[in-house]
């Protein structure tokens, strides 16, 4: 079985660096999204879409076993979506993304929201060949989340606290789930959302612009890297 596991985790390398050599060059930040089912990851994406949509050029691919529900709402927002049905599979691959990604005729300098399986156990060992990876905690989950599902965690770049408006009304230590994700992951961010009130996502929003920045700072630097190899050849010529 550990042989078999390694393969499949070989083979969905090799797809998931194909996919970022193939958007390297366009200055765009991918972000895998992942949670348990149930944690809001579609309605902090719509209200994400919603609030983002007239500066930033946006896609999405959406990750279920069934049903084309989560993209319809995306495309409502009028934002390209294309929906991935995993059947019995507990998680995207490389692999399935890249074939997704191919349909929506990605460009420069926007975001691609990949959204994951609901599961905190499948999604954590595939690269997909994203810049960045988000895990959303919801505050009705349990605080000790970060270390019952800690591959989930310490693979992350960002914890996302959602559905923080409820924590008057339900019993989650916020500090505690902090303290364990960080024990996991001393590198992890976290931000702190609701999607029910006004201004709710903005430290999420502002994490994302952060992000986007720094992709396409990236990319201007590897292209002027680029174009002084070009110059020093041109000189010895």
């Amino acid at each position: 079985m550990i042989v078999v596991e390694q393969s499949i985790l070989t083979k969905n390398q090799g797809f998931a660096d194909e996919n970022r050599s193939n958007w390297s060059s366009l200055g765009l930040l991918r972000l895998n999204l992942v949670s348990s089912p149930g944690a809001g990851k579609t309605s902090l994406l719509v209200k994400t879409l919603e609030a983002l949509r007239a500066d930033v050029s946006l896609w999405v691919i959406e990750g279920d076993q069934e049903t084309t529900n989560d993209a319809d709402r995306i495309r409502q927002t009028g934002v390209p979506a294309v929906q991935i049905n995993t059947g019995r599979g507990c998680h995207l691959d490389a692999h399935s993304v890249g074939h997704a990604a191919a349909d929506l005729a990605l460009g420069q300098h926007g975001i691609l929201f990949i959204e994951n399986i609901g599961n905190l156990v499948c999604p954590a060992g595939f690269d997909l060949g994203e810049t960045k990876r988000a895990v959303i905690l919801s505050v009705t989950e349990g605080a000790d989340k970060p270390i019952k599902y800690p591959d989930a965690f310490a693979g992350a770049d960002v914890m996302v606290l959602s559905k923080i408006d409820l924590l008057p009304y339900v019993d989650f230590d916020e500090s505690a789930a902090v303290e364990l994700a960080k024990r996991v992951n001393p590198a992890i961010e976290v931000v702190r959302a609701t999607t029910s009130v006004d201004g709710g996502i903005d430290e999420w929003l502002q994490w994302l612009r952060r992000m986007l920045r720094e992709v396409i700072a990236a990319q201007a630097l590897q292209l002027e890297e680029r174009l002084a190899a070009v110059r020093s050849r041109l000189s010895s010529l």
